[in-house]
């Protein structure tokens, strides 16, 4: 029901394509996955999801706990029926939640206590808490309950939030029964070498069918994450896949792929949509600034998403500022057509044995500050 295939692999640097095979569907990688926290993608319908490419969606198990609840969308025959979604599902395991929401939550060894987001009432998750759950939810994958410290973090507060993963996993591990599912460990260490080395080592150990990276895109330079990366690439098994939690800027897609990762996920792309910043060939733009007030181009001319073949800069930013939620449903699917477009390039230079003069190109055309009109003439 699971198979992991490595279809090619760049010698320079590692960068793999690949297919996992899921009950719901061939999920072909590099990839990334559009973040559904409450079963359904901001601003955008299922079909659209499909008309730009996206393979696999994320679930928020947290969230989805709260509401509506993990029952009733196992009543309604579970997350794909319930958000109308025939393809494959990755949920989270609310671990991060333990992380986003610290002065909410009291964690210890057994459980984490937590006070909901949303009215104060209290909950105990724990890693049988996030496996049922999970499980009524009907995922495809399901991630194992772990430990996401901060950044900056001690050695000690990292190695702490390190043996609280690996028993959360074995714990996780042990509660999980469904088979239709496949349960992936996550690695954890925070920028530590040697916590990172141990870390992947003792989840790898549990031999679960594919691995998280955790702990990282939460405020470290992009070189620290990048040397994160470099140094699992050397001890992650080959023939699993890998999954780089919470990251998605287009430049940090570009470099894990580089480093083995085969598998994305952010709300940075819908996020960044809502507020009018979008991603382009040659960087990013927010398209409420005043210099796009007279300017009949296309957001970017490289782009072959609906936005940049029908509409204007100009229109885009007219949208924006009388505040229609057009420009919000817009200005996410380029987004998310740009970021599930990169994975997909970046994809098939693997397989043509292109990806270094891919990676090459992208990096001296994409300008990750403000300052750069991007998409016009340069």
């Amino acid at each position: 029901m699971f198979e992991f295939k490595v279809l090619a692999v760049c010698p320079e640097t590692g960068a793999r394509a690949g297919e996992l095979t899921t009950p719901h569907g061939v999920i072909r990688t590099p990839v990334f996955m559009p973040v559904g926290t409450q079963a359904t993608v901001k601003a955008m319908a299922p079909w659209e999801l499909e008309e730009i490419g996206a393979q696999i969606v994320l679930g928020n198990t947290y969230h989805l706990y709260l509401r509506p609840g993990a029952e009733l969308v196992a009543e309604a025959g579970g997350l794909h029926r319930f958000m109308s979604w025939a393809h494959p599902i990755l949920t989270d395991s609310g671990g991060f939640q333990v992380f986003s929401l610290a002065d909410l939550n009291r964690v210890t060894d057994e459980a984490v206590v937590c006070r909901s987001h949303l009215d104060g009432s209290r909950h105990v998750m724990s890693p049988e808490w996030s496996m049922r759950v999970q499980e009524l939810l009907g995922s495809d994958i399901a991630m194992c309950f772990d430990q996401c410290g901060p950044f900056p973090a001690d050695h000690g507060q990292a190695e702490a939030a390190l043996v609280r993963t690996t028993l959360w996993a074995r714990r996780s591990q042990e509660a999980h029964r469904r088979e239709d599912q496949a349960l992936f460990g996550i690695v954890q260490g925070s920028v530590y070498d040697d916590l990172r080395l141990r870390s992947a080592e003792e989840i790898i150990e549990l031999g679960f069918p594919g691995f998280g990276i955790g702990g990282l895109s939460v405020g470290e330079p992009h070189e620290v994450m990048y040397h994160v990366l470099d140094l699992l690439n050397g001890v992650m098994p080959r023939e699993k896949p890998r999954y780089l939690m919470g990251v998605g800027y287009p430049s940090n897609v570009v470099e894990g792929i580089a480093r083995g990762v085969d598998m994305f996920d952010c709300v940075l792309p819908t996020r960044n949509g809502r507020n009018g910043t979008l991603f382009t060939s040659f960087g990013r733009v927010n398209i409420k600034g005043k210099q796009y007030e007279h300017d009949f181009g296309s957001i970017d001319p490289e782009c072959g998403c609906r936005l940049c073949r029908g509409f204007s800069r100009a229109y885009l930013r007219h949208l924006y500022h009388c505040g229609e939620i057009l420009a919000a449903r817009l200005c996410t699917l380029h987004n998310l057509s740009f970021t599930l477009n990169l994975a997909a390039r970046a994809r098939e230079a693997i397989l043509d044995g292109t990806f270094p003069a891919f990676r090459a190109e992208f990096n001296a055309k994409f300008v990750d500050g403000p300052g750069r009109d991007a998409g016009g003439e340069r």
